[in-house]
């Protein structure tokens, strides 16, 4: 028994229809657009993008460098001497590297703010997965260089230490340490008076470990 090419077409509709899978037969398969080495956005990065066009600029101007990255122009100064033999890459015949200046700009920016890395790819005018991979690399090298200096292992003489502090400042002996807390926002709870009412001017309950 022959099956003309049109009872084909049609069982291979009803069976992409009944089961997923796709109809061959009914429709071709569409080429894959070739992808750009460099998206001509990313082309304009020295023109265009954050770095090029404010690092400089906000240097002149330190309050509005520190709300830009959360960090003074001598912090980020210091910072980045200690990392820059490790952020530091080769420039290559393809193209220029990326400075550590833009590198740890870009890692505190993130961190700074919080946003995502596709919200940095269109302020720095840099790959989405380029920024990925900058901040991953540099906050691993942040660790790494500054983790023994900043956050040494504490040993007997460092708590003794502690201890000995707490008890000049406030008489509390043995104490080595306290925990901070968070004043959330509530409504007044009925006939509190101003008990539950902060210098902050709201009324709030104290979160878990505030102490």
């Amino acid at each position: 028994m022959s099956i003309d090419n049109e009872a084909l077409m049609w069982l291979a509709w009803l069976v992409s229809r009944r089961f997923g899978v796709r109809n061959h037969m009914l429709e071709e398969e569409p080429q894959m657009q070739k992808r750009l080495w460099v998206h001509p956005l990313l082309l304009l990065r020295g023109a265009y993008g954050h770095f090029s066009k404010l690092y400089n600029e906000l240097r002149r101007y330190p309050v509005k460098f520190v709300a830009f990255c959360r960090l003074s122009i001598l912090g980020f100064d210091k910072l980045l001497h200690v990392l820059r033999p490790y952020l530091l890459r080769q420039d290559t015949c393809m193209r220029l590297s990326i400075s550590p200046e833009e590198r740890l700009l870009v890692t505190s920016r993130f961190l700074a703010t919080g946003h995502s890395y596709s919200s940095l790819h269109f302020e720095f005018l840099l790959g989405t997965s380029t920024i990925s991979g900058i901040v991953r690399s540099t906050c691993d090298v942040i660790w790494d260089t500054l983790k023994s200096r900043l956050m040494p292992q504490p040993n007997t003489q460092d708590w003794l230490r502690i201890a000995q502090g707490f008890m000049e400042a406030t008489e509390f002996p043995n104490c080595i340490g306290a925990l901070d807390g968070k004043h959330i926002h509530v409504k007044k709870p009925p006939n509190s008076g101003s008990r539950y009412f902060n210098l902050k001017k709201y009324f709030f309950r104290c979160a878990p470990g505030c102490s």
